[in-house]
């Protein structure tokens, strides 16, 4: 059964409280999803363990429920 986006963004933001998460279905089928996610915990990360703290939130769902989800991470600019 396909993820839909808000439970995907739910469980992105519960990981990461402070979480700006964008996600977008790529073709209107439930299953492809985009995700642009800025986040202060991926401070001093490479995109690698960003990415890796990303697929973590998600619980296993990758790759299950969730079939293909292309990341976009970063941390917020510095003021």
């Amino acid at each position: 059964m396909p993820m839909n986006p808000a439970e995907i963004e739910k469980l992105i933001k519960d990981a990461l409280p402070d979480a700006e998460v964008k996600i977008e279905d790529l073709r209107g089928d439930g299953d492809h999803y985009a995700a642009y996610i800025v986040s202060s915990a991926f401070k001093g990360k490479n995109r690698v363990q960003q990415h890796q703290m990303v697929y973590q939130a998600l619980q296993g769902r990758m790759g299950n429920e969730l079939h293909a989800l292309a990341l976009q991470t970063s941390a917020p600019p510095e003021a």
